[in-house]
């Protein structure tokens, strides 16, 4: 990955001068799709950023937002995409040590971690033993980061579809909290004072790397794995360690994590965010290969290191502290008055270039949109969960005459619906002992220690339904996310966002784009979520294949005190199981409107104690939905259910349509949850009872399903590790 000419000419306009060697790759990477979002800019601006609670918004490491009584979170996602195909173990465990880093950056301490990933079919005729060794690599590379390094991995999703077979996406989102003065930023502020480099040594890891990702993949991608960065997640946890130390104990001025385009990127940024200038001696980092060039130390993305600034009156006591932990820490620089980034080496100056050009001044590019010639066909619009099948198994479910009990066995063994304990049971989701609802929820729920608060939060992404329909999958992915959220007890408070989108040199990927950011900005608007920072990957395509359009959104969700915190799983036999849902029954598209009305009924009754569970009715229907609510858990063992499901359209659409704005309630209070909705223009159900060891679904008198719980789990539970075998 190269500068344009014309990109080449506005860095000769800028210094007045032919660049150097390094100049001409420090303006490369800052320049790069990766780290400039120079075709994504324009339309980013339009996401709602505000909002009474944010304090910090996009722009810094991670966005933070306000809890209540002094308490702040920070929080972020970050796609790790190019590398975890190139390399998946070392791809997906820096990209878990990256986003870690952007917390605790913050002053924040990480408290939790999910991942949203994408992978080929593993049963793919010619591409099923590559995504295998992907799917392996990447889980094991995000289960060793977190593992080691301390932190609860505790949800996510995993989705496998045609389009990610040459380019899987790896999704890795973080959350820490901490106290409203403990608040830092990544500034070059205070004149004279130093620039510290502190962790891990220097290498020729990861150079390129940032331009790596803005490029999209060949037969050469695969010899890049010099690109890819190797992680040291104990070196990580000191580093966390002492950079917290510091901080307490106010030594530090500013502070930024050295990711992509490593000591080019924390340096410059750090600069332009104070208006200030920074220079630095090469000489004096620590390199653990010899002979490296001012290019390669500049470029490097080595892992584990961080770029401070210090009171100059307390550079000894920064020593001090890192030094006590075992960690490298050296002055490579000070902070100037002259706004540039100037470079020495060897007793030369090899780089002097203004940081606001590097940070803020990069290339902004209005790219032609231009709609799609043809989209994906509505065959499976009622199905989204068999994208990506074999055509006996989609078959199935659009035959005439069909059988529900096999129809839902092979529902819950689908790819895209089946257990995913293979995934989640390698990483430690217990670890630091807040974690009060793990993997297998609508949300993820987390307490914060010393308060009766807790934090919910979960990551949605409908590939399928943002390829059908952009700015309606937006939509949905927001409203979605927020109805997870309501349905654990919280209140949806603010979003992050990983954009993953193909080439954006494609004008069809640039109106998915456009078209994302209106519904996203849309949704988020109306239900008050801000958008507090987040990352775009584009160039997610292979041999000019392009993936769907695939945002994902992180939502946090607000739980005011730990005895609201609501499960999706049935929890008592003999209580009663309520259907709820909107008047407007829509598939693919929502009324927000009618939205905001469910998930305002539904925290109403979690806060006034009528529910014991909630689901949200999403892919498979309410069937599969069923289904989930009676497996068995951490809490208790399998449980059986036997209802009435509602006749509207016909059998198999009733049973697994994915109709847009449903939830599942269990409930001793039926009859007034039924009034309640009445009240508020809901349709709701009385639909039966739990319990028995059977799942019983009755269909206009007749039983459509009958199967006994230990059969449909087991089919559940096995139909991940059968792929995988």
């Amino acid at each position: 990955m190269s500068l344009t000419p014309s990109e080449l000419d506005k860095v000769r306009s800028i210094l007045k001068r032919e660049p150097t060697e390094t100049e001409t790759g420090i303006f490369t990477v800052m320049w790069s799709e990766h780290c400039s979002y120079k075709s994504s800019r324009l339309h980013l601006r339009k996401l709602p950023t505000k909002g009474a609670g944010v304090l910090v918004g996009p722009g810094e490491n991670a966005g933070i937002i306000d809890i209540g009584d002094g308490w702040a979170i920070a929080f972020k996602i970050e796609s790790h995409n190019h590398p975890s195909f190139i390399e998946p173990f070392q791809g997906a465990a820096t990209g878990v040590g990256g986003i870690l880093r952007d917390i605790f950056t913050m002053g924040a301490r990480p408290i939790a971690v999910m991942d949203a990933l994408r992978f080929g079919p593993l049963n793919d005729p010619a591409n099923g033993d590559r995504n295998r060794r992907i799917l392996e690599g990447v889980v094991s590379g995000i289960a060793h980061y977190g593992n080691c390094f301390g932190v609860p991995t505790v949800g996510g999703e995993c989705v496998f579809e045609p389009c990610y077979n040459g380019n899987p996406l790896v999704n890795v989102f973080a959350l820490g909290v901490f106290r409203h003065d403990e608040i830092f930023f990544g500034r070059a502020s205070g004149i004279g004072n130093p620039v510290i480099y502190v962790g891990a040594k220097t290498g020729r890891d990861g150079i390129h790397g940032a331009s790596m990702a803005s490029a999209e993949f060949t037969e050469e991608s695969k010899q890049k794995r010099p690109n890819v960065q190797v992680g040291d997640p104990f070196m990580e946890k000191l580093l966390l360690e002492a950079c917290l130390e510091a901080m307490q104990k106010g030594l530090i001025v500013g502070i930024q994590d050295m990711g992509a385009a490593g000591l080019t990127c924390s340096s410059c940024e750090m600069g332009a965010r104070a208006g200030t200038g920074v220079e630095l001696e090469l000489d004096d980092v620590p390199q653990r290969e010899s002979e490296m060039t001012a290019y390669e130390i500049m470029l490097s993305e080595s892992q584990e290191r961080m770029l401070l600034v210090a009171d100059k009156k307390k550079e000894k006591e920064v020593f001090d502290v890192f030094h006590k932990w075992g960690l490298d820490v050296v002055t490579v620089g000070r902070v100037t008055d002259d706004g540039l980034l100037r470079v020495r080496q060897h007793g030369k100056i090899v780089a002097e270039i203004p940081n606001s050009a590097l940070a803020d001044d990069a290339p902004l590019y209005q790219r032609p949109l231009l709609p799609p010639k043809s989209i994906i066909s509505s065959r499976l619009e009622h199905y989204s969960f068999l994208d990506g099948c074999e055509p006996a198994m989609i078959e199935s479910f659009l035959s005439a005459n069909p059988d529900c009990t096999r129809l839902l066995k092979l529902a819950v063994s689908s790819p895209n619906l089946a257990c995913r304990q293979w995934v989640w049971e390698q990483y430690d989701h217990m670890v630091q002992s807040n974690t009060m609802v793990g993997p297998g929820s609508d949300a993820a729920v987390v307490r914060v220690k010393g308060t009766k608060k807790a934090l919910a939060m979960t990551l949605d992404g409908p590939a399928y339904r943002v390829a059908r329909h952009p700015r309606e999958g937006a939509k949905l992915a927001v409203a979605e996310a927020c109805r997870n959220i309501v349905c654990a007890g919280g209140r949806p408070i603010a979003a992050t966002n990983c954009l993953n989108f193909g080439n954006p040199e494609h004008p069809e990927v640039m109106w998915q784009f456009s078209e994302v950011v209106d519904g996203m900005s849309e949704a988020c608007n109306f239900f008050g979520t801000p958008i507090t920072g987040g990352n775009v990957s584009f160039y997610n395509e292979t041999f000019g294949d392009d993936i769907y359009p695939t945002p994902v959104l992180g939502m946090v969700g607000l739980i005011e005190d730990i005895s609201l915190v609501t499960r999706s799983a049935f929890q008592d036999s003999g209580d009663s199981i309520v259907f709820v849902e909107t008047v407007n029954r829509l598939v693919g598209r929502i009324d927000l409107e009618d939205e905001r009305a469910i998930q305002n009924f539904i925290s109403t009754a979690i806060r006034d104690g009528l529910v014991k569970s909630a689901h949200d009715i999403s892919e498979g229907g309410l069937a599969v939905a069923l289904a989930e609510c009676c497996y068995s858990n951490f809490h208790r063992g399998a449980v059986g259910a036997e209802v009435r499901v509602p006749s509207h359209l016909e059998v198999v659409k009733d049973l697994f349509g994915e109709f847009t704005t449903g939830v599942l309630l269990s409930t001793i209070h039926a009859a007034e949850l039924c009034r309640r909705a009445e009240q508020v223009g809901l349709k709701s159900y009385d639909l039966g009872k739990v319990g028995g060891n059977r799942l019983i679904l009755n269909y206009e008198g007749e039983r459509a399903v009958d199967i006994a719980m230990d059969e449909l789990e087991s089919a559940w539970r096995q139909g991940l590790p059968k792929l995988l075998s």
